[in-house]
């Protein structure tokens, strides 16, 4: 797949870049600018290779149409002051601002158009209407560089339209970020556990029924917990519960028992009265959950359980935190992983933390993203690429080798 370097010289060339910069803002107020920094290394080789850097990248989910509490301003503010230097700001996508900021741009200087999910045709399911607004999209740039891993898994105007039309290349975040993946896929080092929480099973099917073919244990926590608990006839009170997944669950355990592959669940959980900091909340034996009573973190015994399971592993994926980290009293369970994660990076893992609520737990419990082996800037992406599926803002690259 090509590289920057496929591009040849840059100097004054237009380089639209589709980073992924979907930070979480409280009002105008970037609360974790991992995803900005995640960014830098491409855009700063642009910038020192004289090119005029066009940054482009989606903020929450606006219905497409302009929405001002998704617009990316706050955003190009921190990218300046990251990058040391202005990065001017188009106040719309493709329309008069946008043109006219391009056309200002001089040599290795950064522009950020505005939110691309304020137009209907950036995620339209719609061919023509998708490719209308890759074509205005193509018409800022004379080369365009894929970097938002965040978004590889969308067949988006910005993800794989735009690279149809212009000549293109890899970022070196989504090179790393496929490069980690492959490892996790390819002949990993073993043992290989892959710890998966959050709230749902059914997120996580795919890469569940991919990965009893793969890995040699699965740790399981966070919400999704309660459904494989449930499955094996126990009690599990108020506690998220998805009755549908029950068979296919079931299924799984059966299977991993038969493959050789361990799957780990939690021997006692948090249950609090409410899903609340201020509920009363108590430890109790995961087979033994109150009827009035729900689930909201791995307990004690099992962060224990957790941490020796990961000790001798040579291979780590984790996505989704254990409990609802958020709240103190439900914070232990994920803060434990990882810790867990980071002695076997010291003792020389492969450690990926897969993104999404998992790289903002760590974060938000005071670790550094040095600690880990590599924390992903997509989840999504992350668990389609293990569930094996084609992501069309990487597929699109092999079609143009092709």
């Amino acid at each position: 797949m090509k590289t920057l370097a496929d591009l040849g010289d840059l100097r004054g060339k237009r380089v639209l870049v589709r980073s992924d910069l979907n930070v979480p803002l409280d009002g105008a107020t970037i609360t974790d600018d991992g995803r900005i920094r995640a960014s830098l290394p491409t855009i700063t080789q642009l910038v020192e290779a004289g090119a005029r850097v066009v940054v482009c990248a989606h903020l929450g989910r606006p219905k497409g149409a302009p929405d001002p509490q998704y617009s990316l301003a706050p955003v190009a503010a921190r990218l300046g002051e990251l990058l040391g230097s202005e990065v001017a700001f188009a106040s719309d996508t493709v329309g008069e601002s946008a043109r006219s900021v391009v056309a200002g741009l001089a040599d290795g200087q950064v522009a950020l158009l505005e939110n691309l999910r304020f137009n209907a045709g950036e995620t339209s399911k719609d061919e023509a209407e998708r490719g209308a607004f890759a074509d205005e999209l193509a018409q800022l740039a004379d080369a365009y560089v894929s970097d938002g891993f965040g978004v590889v898994h969308r067949a988006q105007a910005s993800v794989y339209d735009i690279a149809r039309r212009l000549p293109s290349a890899m970022g070196g975040l989504v090179r790393t970020e496929v490069d980690v993946l492959r490892r996790l896929t390819s002949d990993p080092e073993r043992p290989y556990a892959v710890v998966l929480g959050g709230a749902k099973v059914s997120d996580k099917l795919g890469v569940i029924d991919n990965l009893l073919g793969t890995a040699d244990r699965l740790l399981i926590g966070g919400g999704m917990v309660f459904t494989f608990l449930k499955a094996q006839g126990y009690e599990v009170g108020n506690s998220l519960l998805e009755e549908d997944q029950l068979a296919t669950v079931t299924e799984y355990l059966e299977r991993a028992e038969r493959d050789g592959v361990e799957i780990v669940l939690p021997t006692d959980v948090v249950a609090a009265s409410a899903f609340s900091a201020d509920a009363d909340h108590e430890v109790v034996a995961a087979d033994d959950i109150p009827s009035d009573r729900m689930g909201l973190d791995i307990g004690p015994d099992s962060a224990r359980l957790f941490a020796d399971k990961l000790a001798d592993c040579r291979t780590v994926f984790w996505n989704g935190p254990m409990g609802a980290f958020e709240m103190a009293p439900y914070a232990a369970g994920t803060e434990a992983v990882a810790r867990a994660l980071v002695e076997a990076t010291k003792g020389g893992a492969l450690t990926v933390v897969g993104g999404g609520d998992s790289a903002a737990a760590v974060r938000q419990l005071g670790f550094a993203d040095e600690d880990f082996g590599h924390i992903s800037t997509g989840g999504g992406a992350s668990l389609e690429y293990l569930e094996g599926k084609q992501l069309p803002g990487l597929s699109v690259f092999t079609e143009q080798a092709g």
